[in-house]
Parts: structure tokens; C-alpha cells; sequence
């Protein structure tokens, strides 16, 4: 199966290589056999070209192309009907087998493609040249399978702004704290309960504009006296309440329970609060609660707490992973079995579902509503079996069809405010769905007073003992596991969290890099030892590339034994809330157990629809294969020189200059001159820009005495350093005439930013005269050949970097130690070598064809010049033929390709096995590559 961007890649030249070509019908069968191959499809193995077939009316005609099972395609020439053309598609479907009949029917004119999916009852058009941008609406005919979520309504967030607002002005009046969250929560069921049946409609309008002064000053008190009346039963009340507060429900719960002190009110403040019960709480889902709190919460909490909060539509992306799909298909074959729909309901009353940083209970809610979603549909088919007693009927006693509560709900939480949204949220979504059972059988059903409920607990995640304090694991209930744990980044975190993660790892080399979300991986593989429970996360990408991926997968695999069942990956994060950060996130589910089926979430970029595949596995770098890490190493693996960090000056930028800087000095003492030297970090070299710095390595002291201007700077270097909490940076500035750190080579070398963009097909990387000084920013090889720039320039390498590299958001983040020293080399015969080496310079000599352009534009995607990309499409298959003769066709299939390179002969985790000699004794790679390469490095 290609990868998404190969496929994108395939596309762009199809539609390039169509979008002017006048064509005639003949010309169909290669329009159609190249647009398979976009996919990757040989189309003598699945599809035919003009399949007879019976038409309607017994007539016989012949379909364009048929792909029995998925596919039906009619073409028509440039300016044909295209509705004419989906009528006559579907005229062949009375001729065709039950098992013949295609999801899928394309038409097309060459210039438009218009797509009907016949299961989702959608069409979509586009033209030809948008092909590369919508491959999303096609990715079945590679095996992907398209996944839609639902998108979040707009009322949501005009449900959260408004009770920002509101927020806002209450805590303005110094009413705040603990007291003011529950003071909210209150206020949120009541505006809920006035639109969805718990009060009599609009109750809690009525109450505000008729039992309250328009200057607002004796709303808190009528509020106080109201949430009194909710929790007081109807036999302990005041007999002489009037008619209107008599008709308030008795609550419980606890919710009203606790005595406030009273907010003060005034007119605006009124105003704000009747604007909030006069919208519309009827299509507000409950999960917004989570984003209304982060909506109110202030940056610094935000980042301290890292509350990120999911919307539905991504939330269903972990909850379809982890069961629902499962149920659903146990659904759809259950559909004419009571015995079997009885089974399933049986089941998902078994359920239960911890999250263990439950927020403000967004997932828990969405499970819940999805759960009480399922029992509705399977009582329903089970009525129209005539096995629900009352058919036909009102039910007398609706609340006695569903076995399903919210006490199937856990949660753990930081902190109270969110734990107490939750709480009240599962009881609102609660009542929404008995109302909607209640709608589809007839009756009322309101679930009060509040009894039964979710629980939530209020502690640290990290150190509560899940199986202990709340997995029941004895019992026969069915456990999951799912959630958002803290988006905290390794440099973000506390001491105190640092240490917890530390812990959870039991202080194993490098735990200390791990980022906070790691954390709930190793806590929930402890939990499910032993047991079937499944569990699934969102996680920021982070886990999943770079360092962090061997080290926490190593961990979970080897000591855990963890398994991968399905995985999202990268793919932007948004939710409903204000000010939302851009995270790119992935989604793991996992468990101890093997299962039938496997699935990996592709995107063809980070805002694209789920394109579903199965796979036989999935390893931690959500990529099909088995599971292996890699981890940092000092030395390269291969007989190749070594890559270093460019020299650090650790100056506060006093040992550089820029251009205007450099003309100064130089102009005041012209002596100078010989100790300045060109400055390169990695925007400068990728930009074309000038730097400069003092050099000042043969500098004797009298020269540096003599120069005021030297001495500045130079002091100023000291101060500088002599300030560093950092003991190693305070003992450099005794030398504050050298940068902190020195690896200058003294010959020619090879240049690659440690940063680049994630939008460029390869790494600009180039050579350097000995007389520039390169920065930290940059990585550098001394000694490198055209042969080492050859291949560290090839996609080949490439395709190894996109994988195995940390990131700086999205953009690429090379690293010595874990890409350059575990790549793979090649072993290529001499006349290979030579051939790389020749099409390598190729690939300079191309680049200098256009002087006045900067690396960044020649390697921008849309600006490359055609000379430099045919360049590197020489150079590229070069560099394959070094690894094998078969040609590539695909990204994944280079990096299945080298990571069995790296795995079989491998020490340590995923390649153990392979890496032993007869007898037992262990093979280390390093060793294996450097004897059998060496003298061609």
C-alpha cells in the first residue's frame, strides 16, 4: 500500500499530465488505467475495462470499468451530463451478483471526477487539477478507508462565550475560588435543565424576570433561596411556596448541598445572566463544559495544568478505535437475532470506562451519549421484532428499558472545579438520552433526584492506584481505558513532574527527556497486567518520533509487553474553546493482549480526513511493522565520519556581528579584520544572509588590550557567563575570548541545519570552507565526500528522517545521535559509489546554475527549478540502487526497507534474535557494518 504522500505525489503528475489534453472517449481505458495506478493498483488483477452486464429493462451494456465489490466507473467526454452518467452507472446494478454491487460510482469527463459513496449517500465533485489536494475522497482504491467525524455545531461555542462572560463579571466582584466554580456549576444545570425537560420549560427564565429587580441586587439572594428549594424534598418544603417554586424538582446529588456565600449582583451583571437562559441550552452538548472552563481559565493555568480539551469530533476518533466500531459491527450482525441483540445490550451494560485525567468529563460524556446511543438503536430493532413488551403502545415505566447509568463512568482529576463540571455533565448528558429514549417509546423519563452517579476523584493521576482504588477487576464488568492526559513537553515540566515521570519509569536512561503524557502510557500498562482491559490516548506527536519513541517503547514492549491495536497519526488537534494552541497530536490504542484486527489512521496532511487501513502491526512509530526502537547513539553505526554540533559561543551575543556591526569595527581598527570570520548558523545559510564573529583563537592578549572595542565585548562575554546557573558555562568565563564551545574543522566540510522545514522534499545541506564558522544551529561532517552528501541528500534519507527525527512543531529536527548515527548505509559496489558521487555534484552544479536564489527557494515546493529536481530524481534512484535493484514505489516501503536494515542485525530490543552469533553471543550492529564496509566510507 503507498503511503498518503506518495500517492499525493503520483496525483500531482496525473492531473499535470490530463488537465490539457483534448481527449476523446478512446483515450478512457488510459485515463483510468493511469488513475489506478496513482493508487497503486494494477488494474489487471482487481478491475476490467468494458464489463458486459444485463442493464434495466433487459437491455445489455458495457461498464466502462468494474471493480466487483467496491467500484463502478462511467466516462463520458469533455462536456457531458454528468447526472446522465451516474443514471446509466446505476442502470447496470440489476445485472450484477449481490456481492458484485460496488460502495463506490465514479463518472467522469476527463476534466471533472465526481465521486458518489452509495453507503454515506454523498457525492462529491471536483476537477482534475484538485486531484492532488482531495486524494483523501479516494483513498479506498488503495485500501484506505475514508473515516468522517462529526464537526462540532457552532452553538457550543456561543454556549462556552457566553458563560465566559458571565464568569468574568461574577469574579470581577472579588467573588471567586471554589466558590465561585460551584456557583457556576449550579447555574449551568439550571440553564440546561430550563431547555431539556428536567424544569418545566423555561421555569428558570420566568424565575429570573419576574422573582428578580431589573438593578440586579437581589438576584444572588433569589439564586441562594432557589438552590435551597432544589435540594430540599417536596414534603420537607415551606407549605406557602407559591405555585412557581413549588414546581422545582428535588435534586440531590449533592449539587445544591453545600451553603454558598452570596454573590453580589448588579444590572449588567442581570443582564449577562438572562442572556444566558434565554439561548437555547437544547442542541448544547455537555461535553462544552470542558471547553467553557478552559475558555474562563487564564494562560498561565492553562499551560501549568496543560488543559487541552478535545472536541467531540476527535474524541470519537479514540472512542470509534477503542469500541464503538467493534459494537457497531456487533450491531449490524445482530440486527435480525433477538438472542444476539440481548448479547450486545448485555454487554455494553457491562461496560465501564475509566479516564484517568478526566478534565471536565468530555470523553466520558461522549462515550456515555454513544453507549446510550447503541442501547436505543438495539431496543428499537428489538420492538420491531416484537420482543419488547407494550408494542405498539405507551410505555408505562420507559426508564425500566435501559440498564444503562452514569456509575459506568470513572474519572480522575487535579483539581475540583473541573472534577465538579464533570459530575454534572454525565448527569445532564444522562437526562438528555433518557429523553431521548423517552421520545422514541413514549412517556417521561427524568432521572430525579439524582441518584447512582459517576465517580469521580479528586487526586493526582500519577499517584493513585488505579486498580487498586477503583478497577474492579474481579467483577464481570468490561474495562477501558481512554483519555487526554496533560500535553506538558519535557522542558515545560516542573521539577515535581519531572520527578513523578522519573518514578513511573524507575529512573531507566533517559527517562528524564520523556515528555508528561508518558507518564499515563506506563501508569495504564501497570494497571492491565494480567487482564483484557484496553486502553487508548491522545497524545502530542512527540511520542511517536525522535528519542521518545525507543525509550518509551522500549519500556512498555520489553518490560509491559504492551501491544499496539490501532493508531491515528499526526493530524492537527482543534476544540471549541478560545485561544486554542495548534498541537499536532496522534492516538494510541494499546492493551496486553494480541487482537484480531489492526488499524493505522493516515492523513494526507494534518487537517485531512482519517483514511483507515488494516496492517499485521503497528510499531511505535505508527508506522505497519514490527516493533523496534531506536535509540540514541554517540558513534555513527556505519564506517562514515562522525557528525557533530557546529562551535557554541555562549556569549549574549557579543562575539557576533552582523554586516553593520563588522563595517564598524573594522573601520575603527583595521586590525581587526583578520579576527573576524563569516558566521553561519542554519537561517543564514538557508537564507543566503551574512553573519560575521570574532575569532579570536591566535589572538594574543596585548592585541585584545589594545582594542577597547575588543575589550567590550569581551568583558561583556564574562559577565555574561560568569551569571549561568549552569557551573560548566561559569567555568568558561575564564576564557571569554574563545566561544564556550569548539569544533572548527580545518578543512573543507558538510553543513546540515539542525532545523528545516517539514515542507521541503530534502534537507538542504552543502559544503564549507574551513574559514566559515558554523553555529550550533548546524550540525557538520568533517571529511565528508560527495558520496556522503549524495546520500543524506536522497529521499532515501529522507524518507528515514521523517520518521526517526524529533520535531519543532512540525518542521524537522535532525539529530546526530538518533538519525545520522543509526541510518542505514548502503553497501554499494565502487562503480555505485562513483555513479552517486558524479550525480551528486550534479546536484550542486544545479543549484549554482542559479546564483541569485537562496537554498530556501530552491528548495521550496513550488519554486524548485526544473533543473535542480531532475537532479535529485537522478541522484535518487542512484542512491536505491545502492540499497537494492527493485525500484521503490513508495515512501513506507523505503522505511519498512531500512528499518529492517537496522532491526535484523541489531542488538537489543525487536532484533534480538537476529542479532546472535552461533552459539549465543550477540552481534552488535555497529560492529557488523563497520567490518563489512570498511574502506568504502
Amino acid at each position: 500500500m503507498l503511503s498518503i504522500s506518495e500517492i499525493r505525489s503520483r496525483a500531482s503528475a496525473f492531473s499535470l499530465r490530463w488537465k490539457d489534453e483534448v481527449s476523446e472517449d478512446s483515450e478512457a481505458k488510459s485515463f483510468w488505467d493511469e488513475f489506478l495506478q496513482v493508487f497503486g493498483v494494477d488494474r489487471k488483477r482487481v478491475a476490467a475495462f468494458e464489463k458486459q452486464v444485463a442493464k434495466a429493462g433487459d437491455k445489455a451494456g458495457y461498464i466502462d470499468l468494474f471493480w466487483p465489490g467496491l467500484l463502478i466507473v462511467e466516462h463520458k467526454s469533455a462536456g457531458k451530463d454528468l447526472n446522465k452518467a451516474f443514471t446509466q452507472a446505476i442502470d447496470y446494478f440489476p445485472g450484477l451478483k449481490d456481492h458484485e454491487l460496488p460502495r463506490y460510482v465514479i463518472v467522469s469527463d476527463f476534466r471533472r471526477i465526481r465521486l458518489y459513496d452509495l453507503t454515506e449517500s454523498t457525492d462529491v465533485e471536483i476537477g482534475i487539477t484538485e486531484l492532488p489536494d482531495r486524494i483523501d475522497l479516494f483513498g479506498f482504491v488503495s485500501g484506505y478507508v475514508p473515516r468522517r467525524f462529526r464537526d462540532e455545531d457552532p452553538v457550543n461555542v456561543r454556549a462556552a462565550e457566553l458563560m465566559g462572560r458571565l464568569h468574568d463579571a461574577i469574579k470581577a466582584t472579588g467573588y471567586e475560588g471554589h466558590q465561585l466554580e460551584v456557583f457556576l456549576t449550579r447555574l449551568l444545570f439550571c440553564l440546561f435543565g430550563d431547555d431539556t425537560g428536567i424544569f418545566g420549560r423555561d421555569s428558570f427564565v420566568s424565575f429570573l424576570e419576574t422573582k428578580t429587580r431589573e438593578d440586579g441586587l437581589d438576584v444572588g439572594p433569589q439564586l441562594s433561596f432557589l438552590f435551597q428549594i432544589l435540594n430540599t424534598p417536596y414534603e420537607k418544603r415551606p407549605t406557602n411556596l407559591d405555585e412557581e417554586l413549588k414546581a422545582f424538582p428535588y435534586v440531590n446529588g449533592q449539587l445544591f448541598a453545600e451553603a454558598l456565600p452570596t454573590p453580589h449582583f448588579d444590572s449588567e451583571m442581570r443582564r449577562r445572566l438572562l442572556e444566558c437562559a434565554n439561548f437555547n441550552w437544547t442542541f448544547v452538548s455537555p461535553a462544552v463544559f470542558g471547553a467553557m472552563f478552559q475558555g474562563v481559565m487564564n494562560d498561565v493555568e492553562r499551560r501549568n495544568l496543560g488543559a487541552h480539551y478535545t472536541s467531540e469530533k476527535n474524541i470519537l476518533k479514540v472512542v470509534s478505535g477503542l469500541f464503538l466500531d467493534e459494537v457497531e459491527e456487533e450491531l449490524r450482525n445482530a440486527q435480525h437475532s433477538e438472542h444476539r441483540l440481548r448479547a450486545l445490550h448485555e454487554r455494553i451494560a457491562n461496560m465501564r470506562f475509566l479516564d484517568p485525567a478526566c478534565g471536565c468529563g468530555n470523553f466520558l460524556i461522549v462515550t456515555y451519549k454513544e453507549l446510550r446511543r447503541i442501547e436505543i438503536e438495539i431496543l428499537v430493532r428489538l420492538e420491531s421484532m416484537g420482543k419488547l413488551s407494550g408494542k405498539g403502545q405507551i410505555y408505562t415505566d420507559v426508564s425500566a428499558l435501559s440498564r444503562l447509568s452514569v456509575h459506568s463512568m470513572f474519572g480522575i482529576e487535579l483539581e475540583e472545579f473541573p472534577a465538579r463540571i464533570a459530575e454534572v455533565a454525565l448527569w445532564l448528558i444522562d437526562h438528555i438520552m433518557n429523553v431521548e429514549l423517552a421520545k422514541t417509546f413514549g412517556g417521561y423519563f427524568v432521572r430525579l433526584p439524582l441518584t447512582d452517579g459517576p465517580t469521580i476523584k479528586i487526586a493526582d493521576a500519577l499517584e493513585v492506584d488505579w486498580r487498586k482504588d477503583i478497577i474492579d477487576t474481579n467483577a464481570s464488568a468490561e474495562w477501558f481505558i481512554l483519555g487526554n492526559p496533560p500535553f506538558v513537553g519535557s522542558k515545560m515540566m516542573s521539577d515535581a513532574q519531572r520527578t513523578a515521570i522519573k518514578q513511573l519509569f524507575g529512573g531507566i536512561s533517559g527517562s528524564g527527556v520523556m515528555d508528561f503524557v508518558t507518564g499515563w502510557f506506563v501508569k495504564a500498562a501497570q494497571t492491565i497486567q494480567g487482564t483484557p482491559i484496553r486502553c487508548a490516548f491522545v497524545s502530542t506527536n512527540s511520542i511517536s518520533q525522535g528519542e521518545q519513541v525507543g525509550i518509551l517503547w522500549k519500556h512498555l514492549v520489553q518490560k509491559y509487553d504492551i501491544k499496539i491495536h490501532f493508531a491515528h497519526r499526526t493530524f492537527r488537534w482543534s476544540n471549541e474553546a478560545k485561544g486554542v494552541a495548534a498541537v499536532h497530536c496522534v492516538i494510541v490504542g494499546f492493551g496486553c493482549q494480541d487482537v484480531a484486527h489492526r488499524y493505522l489512521f493516515d492523513y494526507a496532511n494534518v487537517t485531512a480526513a482519517a483514511a483507515k487501513a488494516e496492517v499485521p502491526a503497528i510499531n511505535g512509530y505508527l508506522t505497519a511493522g514490527a516493533q523496534l526502537v531506536i535509540l540514541s547513539r554517540k558513534k555513527p553505526l556505519s564506517a562514515v565520519p562522525e557528525m557533530m554540533k557546529g562551535n557554541q559561543p555562549t556569549d549574549d551575543g557579543n562575539l557576533l556581528l552582523s554586516p553593520d556591526e563588522r563595517t564598524l569595527l573594522i573601520g575603527q581598527d583595521s586590525n581587526l579584520e583578520q579576527f573576524v570570520r563569516e558566521c553561519i548558523g542554519s537561517y543564514e545559510f538557508l537564507n543566503g544572509m551574512k553573519r560575521y564573529c570574532l575569532w579570536l583563537v591566535n589572538a594574543g592578549p596585548s592585541v585584545i588590550r589594545s582594542s577597547p572595542l575588543l575589550m567590550e565585548r569581551v568583558e561583556s562575554v564574562k559577565r555574561f557567563r560568569s551569571q549561568s546557573t549552569k557551573a560548566a558555562t561559569r567555568k568558561k568565563a575564564n576564557m571569554p575570548t574563545l566561544f564556550d564551545e569548539i569544533r572548527q574543522p580545518i578543512s573543507n566540510y558538510l553543513l546540515v541545519p539542525s532545523v528545516s522545514s517539514e515542507n521541503r522534499e530534502y534537507i538542504p545541506m552543502g559544503f564549507m570552507s574551513p574559514d566559515v564558522i558554523s553555529t550550533n544551529l548546524n550540525l557538520i561532517v568533517p571529511d565528508a565526500t560527495r558520496y556522503h552528501f549524495g546520500i543524506l541528500t536522497s529521499t532515501m534519507h529522507m524518507s528515514w528522517v521523517r520518521y526517526v527525527c524529533g520535531r519543532l512543531k512540525s518542521d524537522y529536527r535532525y539529530s546526530k545521535d538518533l538519525v545520522y548515527n543509526n541510518y542505514p548505509w548502503p553497501e554499494p559496489t565502487d562503480a555505485q559509489r562513483e555513479k552517486v558521487e558524479a550525480l551528486a555534484q550534479g546536484v550542486l552544479d544545479a543549484r549554482a546554475n542559479h546564483p541569485t536564489s537562496t537554498l530556501a527557494d530552491l528548495y521550496h515546493p513550488t519554486t524548485m527549478p526544473p533543473d535542480l529536481r531532475k537532479a535529485h530524481d537522478a541522484l535518487d534512484k542512484a542512491v536505491d540502487q545502492c540499497y537494492r535493484k527493485e525500484p521503490f514505489t513508495s515512501e513506507r516501503e523505503r522505511v519498512e526497507y531500512l528499518f529492517d536494515l537496522y532491526r535484523k542485525p541489531t542488538e537489543g530490543f525487536g532484533a534480538e534474535e537476529a542479532g546472535r552469533r552461533k552459539g549465543g553471543e550477540r552481534m552488535h550492529l555497529g560492529t557488523s557494518l563497520r567490518r563489512n564496509r570498511s574502506g568504502r566510507a
